[in-house]
């Protein structure tokens, strides 16, 4: 009888990892389907002037999760299509005649696309130009600004737009893919910036607002005397909320701090008390589930970096948030593989946009395999 129950117990231990793989396989295919269907016969996804971006996340989701390569014949067209938007004269991957909104995510999220390709000999000089203009994007002493400034170190829309943790988050995850050193002073004034977006009176934050809720979360913006979204009351409290928090705890770590500067714990006791992936915890109700999956894919890509094998909460709990989001997501799919998020703010109303970003978080969930 024990040698029964200890091989029904090794038999189901053994299953657990095939399950896992099993799921997200049949997720990813179902999205990858979806996106041959959906693909624009010029090789980009979404409409003008939206798809210059969009494409950059679709191919970024697409080669990270391991599924296809860049010689796939979808994939080949669409990085023709970045290919396209390559400008020798700004230095940009955004078109001849891009929005000055635009830029930045553009270049930003095209350089992780052409870096996921992995094709160095190729793209080295386009991403190595890419970087040179994103770096005069950023706020400092080129726009007139000193390092006392809270406009200072940030990247926003382009180099006249007030700054943002958002698109800041993209311009150091470009520059880190591009093998940009953490001690280079780019990131060391972009961490100025990051550490002044969160709710933490330090030496790195000594703006007035900064120790009036102290709990280490992040908000939208440090300009301007801050910025969240959750709340258009601009004399309503700066509280923080998940998807900047995980994108001021990843932008941090690219900038070179560790796991016992009293930025990092604080924001990590924020998150260990507010995990779900039922909400972009931070959110008021009416609001809970604005840029989901914007969350979805900077919490999972934060917990890789910070190298979280299981999360525990705040109450004790322990969580496989690997497991979590592929559950998550597979419980959203449309029939049709793609996602989409009803509650449209931040373009997540484009099925193609959502179904990047999916593919982009559960590149970094996959499964152990035996």
């Amino acid at each position: 009888m024990l040698r029964f129950c200890l091989a029904v117990t090794a038999l189901t231990l053994a299953a657990v990892p095939s399950r896992a793989a099993d799921d997200w396989d049949q997720v990813v295919d179902k999205a990858i389907a979806y996106l041959q269907k959906s693909q624009n016969a010029d090789g980009s996804w979404g409409t003008p002037p939206r798809h210059i971006g969009v494409t950059g996340v679709v191919v970024t989701g697409l080669l990270q999760t391991g599924k296809v390569t860049a010689d796939d014949l979808m994939v080949a067209k669409a990085l023709k299509f970045i290919e396209s938007l390559v400008n020798p004269k700004a230095g940009h991957i955004a078109g001849d005649n891009p929005a000055l909104g635009l830029q930045n995510y553009v270049t930003s999220i095209n350089v992780m696309a052409l870096q996921a390709a992995n094709r160095p000999e190729k793209y080295k000089p386009v991403v190595g130009d890419a970087v040179k203009f994103l770096k005069k994007l950023q706020w400092d002493e080129g726009e007139g600004k000193k390092d006392s400034d809270d406009f200072y170190g940030g990247a926003g829309y382009d180099s006249k737009s007030r700054p943002d943790l958002s698109n800041t988050q993209f311009f150091i995850d470009a520059l880190k893919d591009a093998g940009v050193a953490s001690d280079d002073p780019a990131l060391k004034k972009a961490l100025m910036f990051v550490s002044r977006c969160q709710n933490l009176k330090s030496e790195f934050n000594d703006r007035p607002w900064a120790g009036k809720i102290n709990d280490g979360s992040f908000i939208y913006s440090a300009a301007d005397g801050g910025q969240t979204k959750t709340s258009d009351d601009p004399k309503a409290p700066l509280t923080g909320y998940g998807s900047m928090t995980y994108a001021g705890i990843k932008s941090m770590i690219y900038c070179g701090v560790g796991k016992e500067d009293e930025r990092y714990k604080k924001a990590l006791e924020w998150i260990g008390k507010n995990y779900t992936l039922d909400a972009n915890p931070g959110m008021p109700p009416d609001r809970a589930e604005w840029g989901l999956y914007y969350y979805y894919h900077t919490m999972a890509k934060t917990l890789e970096v910070m190298g979280v094998a299981e999360f525990e909460s705040a109450d004790g709990k322990k969580h496989d948030w690997k497991a979590d989001l592929v559950s998550a997501l597979a419980k959203r799919q449309r029939a049709d593989g793609s996602w989409l998020n009803a509650k449209d703010r931040w373009m997540e109303g484009d099925p193609n946009l959502v179904t990047g970003y999916s593919l982009m978080t559960l590149s970094h969930c996959k499964p152990a395999r035996k």
